[in-house]
Order: structure tokens, then C-alpha cells, then sequence
């Protein structure tokens, strides 16, 4: 009998729903699939054969009796294939690779001594590779690369500006993909960490958050109900080069007064030049790190200036709070470190300025998944991709 298209494509569009609802209600049965879904009982037993021959769901056992025979158990297989993700930051890029529930199997942190482009492509390249090499074997092996960048970036992955990393014009997309013929994504740091976050950190179950990534610059991500928000042209979020101070200091994104110049992790650097710091080891680095240990051991002047960047950081906050009326502001990256001492003036600073009503059921929160995510967002679209993507087999 001559099988149509519209038979092959229904059998794919059914199977891709079986799919789907293993992977988002696993355990589960043959029959609660088909309660769920209204295709009959023959119909799931097939697809499901097919998706075990696929090694993307396996039988775990008997679950519990509703009066028959206890029904055979159903689990996605989570370790069918691995992703990668990166934040690729300033002065580090952190390299994840997770399984395809987006936990986390093993990571490289590498610090970008020499930021010259051939120098982070180079570091960038070797992160990865060493990952892949590093992957247990699997079924579908390394389904994509995401990779977060602080800066522009469009739609099919080339980085237009990243005024930190002195980036124009880069087409880091195709660069990745050539050398490891892998599918690859390319997204803004912040709208990675948004998306990480929200399916995995602080913002789980919130449907409408601004991630504010504090780093070396200030980028924020926004989630409107519960879909990240890119703008017209995708370039939303640069929240970092709004202007706090009309005749301020000169940003490298060619502006004046950016409120990253005032709450991010270089400007504290910045002005913490100016302490009357001591320290037995004229060679120490005086980076956040080595700030953060003096501030644990009670140094007021190191303490003041967290203080005063965390008031900087509120006033951010505040125009976001006026802006968008969210449930939740994560801060992230790393100066969320710095929680301890910029915690107080952030909620004092959006308390007396915000508005009332738009201040009065939202939260402020710290990342819950730290360093991680941006690196975990990124591996979670590569997933998000490969699942909408994948060419189910019909024969």
C-alpha cells in the first residue's frame, strides 16, 4: 500500500507530541500518554517502540495498579546526548557541558589572560574541545553549542558589539560551527542567563522577571510571560548604557553617564584604586576576589565601596522596577558575590525611589545558580533547538 505524505506527516507531527509528553511528565504509561494526549492506545504503543529504538525513552518497570495490570513506566533518556553551553565573559570564559535536562556534568573556568580576538577564539576553541572529549559516550553525542556573549548580537549569531570585549561585525556562529560542524547559537549574556535562571535558578515558576547581569559590564535579560522579550530586532536589554548621569563619564559604547560606568564590576575596581590599601605581597592582583576577602575581614573603606555600588546599582533597579513592573529582579554574575554588602543599599535605594505600586509585590533575588547562569541558559536553547529540530524517523 503507498503510504501518502500526509500519513508520514501526521505519524511525525504524533510522534513529536508522544515525545514531548514523556519528556515533560516522565514517569508515565502507555496509557496515561494516550489519556493525555486523545491518540488511541495503538497509536502510543507504536510511537512509543519507535522512540525506545531511538534510545530517547526507556521502560523503568511496573508504576502503580488502577485496578488492572500495573502499567509499564516510562522515562525520558536524559543522557541520549549532551549540550554545551559558555559564557564567554571579558576576563573568562566558563564552559559547561550539561546532560539534555540541562544539569550539569563537567566545566572548564579559564581565565582570558590576553583578550586579543585569536587569543579568545583560540581559548574559546580549546574549552570546547576539551568538553567533547570529555563527554560520555551517548546515543546522539554533543546535540549543540550556545554560546553567550556581553554584547549586540543578531538573530543568526554574528556579534555586532561588544564594546568590552572590542568586538565589531563578528560572525562567532559561523566561526564555531566551521570548526566543530555542530549546530551552534549565539545569544546576548544576559538573555542567556534570563533564560537559565528561569528554567533552572531563582526565577523558576516566576512568568514575568529582569535578570540584571553584573560583571565587568551591566546587561539585563527580560522574561515576559514566561517568553524572553528581544525586541523589534532582538537587541533588547542593554539596560547597562542607560544613562544615570547627564554629563558623566565616557562609556566605549561612544555614550555618556552609562549606568555600568557607576555599578559594575569594573567601575567598583575602578574606584577601589583610590583606597589607602595594604598588602604584605606588593605582586597580589587586587581583583573583586581579593576585595571580597578584605570586606570579610572587616575592611570599612572596601566595605563602604560595596556599599556605594550597590546604591548605584539601586538606582538601575529602580528605573527597571518603573519600566517594566516585573514580579522579580535576579542579580547575577559576579559581582552577586558581593551579596553580603550590596544587598541592604539596593533594597533601600528601590524602596525610597521606586514607585509604590509598582514596587509593592515585587521581589529582589540573588542568582541561585551563581557563576552559572548564562552558561546553563545557552546549553538549555542548544537543547530547545535539537528537541524542535530533531528529523523523527517515519519508516
Amino acid at each position: 500500500m503507498r503510504i501518502t505524505g500526509d500519513q508520514y506527516l501526521i505519524k511525525k507531527i504524533n510522534k513529536s507530541i508522544v515525545f514531548d509528553t514523556i519528556r515533560q511528565n516522565h514517569p508515565i504509561s502507555r496509557a496515561q500518554i494516550s489519556e493525555t494526549t486523545n491518540l488511541n492506545k495503538g497509536t502510543v504503543s507504536s510511537l512509543v517502540k519507535d522512540l525506545i529504538d531511538d534510545n530517547l525513552v526507556y521502560e523503568i518497570g511496573p508504576g502503580e495498579s488502577s485496578g488492572g495490570r500495573r502499567p509499564v513506566m516510562l522515562l525520558f533518556n536524559h543522557v541520549a546526548g549532551f549540550a554545551i553551553g559558555v559564557d564567554l565573559g571579558v576576563n573568562y570564559i566558563l564552559t559547561v557541558l550539561t546532560d539534555l535536562e540541562g544539569n550539569p556534568v563537567e566545566e572548564i573556568r579559564t581565565t582570558l589572560e590576553n583578550i586579543s580576538f585569536d587569543s579568545v577564539i583560540s581559548t574559546l576553541f580549546q574549552s570546547i574541545r576539551t568538553l567533547i572529549e570529555r563527554a560520555p559516550d551517548s546515543p546522539r553525542g554533543i546535540v549543540g553549542i550556545g554560546i553567550g556573549v556581553p554584547g549586540i548580537v543578531e538573530e543568526k549569531g554574528t556579534v555586532l558589539f561588544a564594546p568590552n570585549l572590542g568586538w565589531k561585525n563578528v560572525n562567532l556562529s559561523e566561526i564555531v560551527k566551521k570548526e566543530f560542524q555542530l549546530p551552534v547559537t549565539v545569544h546576548n549574556e544576559a538573555n542567556a542567563g534570563a533564560i537559565g535562571e528561569h528554567l533552572f535558578g531563582a526565577g523558576k515558576d516566576t512568568k514575568n522577571l529582569v535578570y540584571v547581569s553584573v560583571g565587568i559590564g551591566i546587561g539585563t535579560g527580560i522574561i515576559i510571560n514566561n517568553d524572553l522579550y528581544k525586541g523589534a530586532l532582538g537587541f533588547s536589554g542593554e539596560m547597562g548604557h542607560s544613562v544615570i548621569e547627564s554629563h558623566g563619564k565616557k562609556c566605549r559604547c561612544g555614550n555618556r553617564g552609562c549606568w555600568e560606568l557607576y555599578a559594575s564590576e569594573r567601575a567598583f575596581l575602578e574606584q577601589a584604586k583610590t583606597l589607602s590599601i595594604d598588602s604584605a605581597d606588593s605582586t597580589e592582583e587586587f581583583n573583586l576576589d581579593w576585595y571580597l576577602q578584605a570586606a570579610n575581614e572587616g575592611n570599612d573603606e572596601v566595605i563602604r565601596l560595596f556599599h556605594q555600588a550597590g546604591e548605584y546599582l539601586g538606582i538601575g533597579l529602580t528605573n527597571i522596577v518603573n519600566t517594566f513592573n516585573p514580579e522579580l529582579i535576579i542579580i547575577g554574575n559576579r559581582f552577586a558575590k558581593a551579596e553580603k554588602w550590596i544587598s541592604q543599599p539596593i533594597r533601600r535605594i528601590v524602596e525610597n525611589r521606586a514607585l509604590p505600586y509598582h514596587r509593592g509585590h515585587m521581589k529582589i533575588a540573588f542568582s541561585s545558580l551563581g557563576a552559572h547562569s548564562c552558561a546553563l541558559g545557552a546549553a538549555s536553547v542548544s537543547i530547545t533547538n535539537f528537541f524542535s529540530d530533531m528529523k523523527i524517523s517515519v519508516e
